[in-house]
């Protein structure tokens, strides 16, 4: 009799195959036809302007609580023209790429999740594959191109609205000048910053998208099952994307600085 440690680990062994089997049929399906583009068209305006406004304002209430908080510290040391340095940093290196990813994982992930789910407790993934179509590059490339091409530019999207948010409590909050503001913003970026902070949104975009339709296309159980993987698809994507932030960041600055 297996132990209960033993039952779950299996089990998770083998979810994790199963999800480096779906990423590899999906990467072989991106690169081959048939492609599906009134489908991609169709996700990117789902993933990309659909979630325009919840980035929109996160990105904006980031960075103006950012220069909030940090000018009362940079008050102590007499720095307080330095908080564009600091939200204009912080904004693109790491507050951009993860707070955009976890917002595109609440609205995008969980919804991929029920989606894909519903179709497949409703056998209507069966029926595609017994007319013929692969339900992965129909249904998952899609999905996972607009997934990993709209989260960079949604992220840059949040920099912006995050450093502008920043401005505004700064200048009419905090008394700095409105050049001041700017050029502390240019002045405390290296020219490697950008790069490292549009290059993160790009595989955050992929496991987004990737864990989603895994749990998605794993569904039994019926709507209860629905449920259970839409939770289960956020959970597991917003450690996901903590963890690889972390391992990316460590490797860009290996790499980079």
């Amino acid at each position: 009799m297996l132990t209960l440690l033993e039952r779950w680990t299996k089990a998770s062994l083998a979810d994790l195959q199963g999800y480096v089997l779906l990423v590899g049929r999906t990467m072989r399906a991106a690169v081959s036809r048939p492609f599906y583009v009134h489908d991609l068209v169709e996700q990117l305006e789902q993933i990309g302007v659909g979630s325009l406004t919840v980035v929109l304002l996160t990105g904006f209430f980031t960075g103006a609580v950012l220069a909030l908080q940090s000018g009362i510290t940079l008050d102590q040391f007499g720095a307080r023209s330095l908080v564009g340095r600091l939200v204009g940093a912080s904004m693109i290196l790491e507050l951009g790429p993860v707070l955009t990813a976890l917002m595109i994982t609440g609205r995008v992930g969980s919804s991929i999740a029920a989606e894909l789910g519903s179709m497949e407790v409703t056998e209507q993934i069966s029926a595609l594959r017994a007319l013929g179509a692969d339900p992965v590059r129909k249904l998952v490339v899609p999905r996972v191109l607009a997934g990993f091409f709209m989260v960079p530019v949604l992220t840059v999207i949040a920099d912006f609205v995050g450093i502008a948010g920043g401005w505004v409590i700064a200048t009419f909050q905090m008394g700095v000048a409105s050049g001041v503001y700017w050029s502390s913003v240019t002045e405390g970026l290296f020219w490697q910053d950008p790069w490292v902070g549009l290059t993160k949104p790009f595989f955050l975009g992929f496991v987004i998208v990737t864990i989603a339709c895994h749990v998605g296309l794993g569904v039994t159980g019926g709507t209860q099952g629905v449920g259970r993987a839409t939770t289960k698809a956020v959970v597991r994507a917003s450690i996901a994307v903590l963890a690889v932030d972390f391992f990316l960041t460590k490797l860009l600055v290996f790499l980079v600085y």
